[in-house]
């Protein structure tokens, strides 16, 4: 554990990942990308495997997931082995922008509040479109400013509470990055964000015995570690989502084919 830890892998410590829009993105996702048995998706940015093991279990499908932290795979690979989908799973480390697979290999890739964070996402979007199958689609749930300038007050709140060095793009900026990437039939749906229902797609999505785990391993990490109780401070200092919220800032689920 690094002396001062960012907020990622003060995630993987507690094995807690989250995206905006909840699994309902997820599910739209599976949907619009034609996800399905016999199917091969990666996931790319997959966190502790949430997304990789509701697929698996509920399509039927394989599941490749990458992520560019150590300590998430190891996380993704404990749950795989818990839901026992270990043998239809899959986990590496790698770069969203440099993917270590051949060309034409996978039937959808997906990202959920992963994007947002490379600093060339052309890079990543056209590594995503490089490995997929022709036909195959790719799917992206981002953060997404709806309207901008966004208030210096509310990029603070976004660098917290979605990760620090986030960079939403606009709807128009991330359907951009799709079409440069040469995809076509483009689907794009942006959404306000309402934290009530945030939180409580993280108890769908772990349920409530995954969500005491994750609430024990916090209260440990913050008894016995005086960085994270430093990082929880910071987090409650800037947790309140600012009034004007909705009006700024979002989701997208943005989808083409090859």
């Amino acid at each position: 554990m690094e002396e001062k830890p960012d907020f990622f892998e003060f995630a993987a410590e507690v094995g807690l990942t989250k995206h905006l829009g909840g699994l309902g993105a997820t599910e739209e996702l599976i949907k619009r990308c034609h996800i399905g048995e016999g199917k091969t998706i990666l996931d790319v940015g997959c966190g502790v495997g949430a997304t990789p093991c509701f697929i698996v279990k509920s399509c039927g499908c394989k599941v490749v997931g990458v992520d560019i932290s150590e300590k998430m795979i190891e996380r993704s690979r404990e749950k795989a082995k818990r839901e026992g989908v270990a043998d239809r799973t899959e986990f590496r480390v790698a770069d969203a922008q440099e993917l270590p697979f051949e060309d034409d290999l996978f039937d959808a890739v997906i990202t959920e509040s992963v994007t947002a964070f490379p600093e060339d996402k052309q890079r990543a979007v056209n590594e995503y479109v490089r490995v997929t199958k022709q036909g195959g689609y790719v799917g992206l749930n981002e953060s997404t400013w709806l309207k901008t300038p966004a208030p210096p007050e509310l990029v603070a709140w976004a660098s917290q509470n979605v990760g620090a060095n986030v960079g939403p793009l606009t709807s128009d900026g991330w359907v951009g990055l799709l079409a440069g990437a040469g995809l076509k039939e483009i689907f794009s749906k942006t959404y306000a964000i309402n934290t009530q229902d945030e939180a409580k797609g993280l108890l769908r999505r772990y349920g409530l015995r995954g969500m005491l785990g994750v609430m024990s391993r916090m209260l440990f990490l913050y008894t016995r570690n005086p960085t994270y109780r430093r990082f929880v401070k910071e987090v409650q200092e800037t947790g309140i989502a600012p009034e004007n919220l909705n009006e700024y800032f979002g989701y997208g689920v943005y989808v083409g084919r090859k």
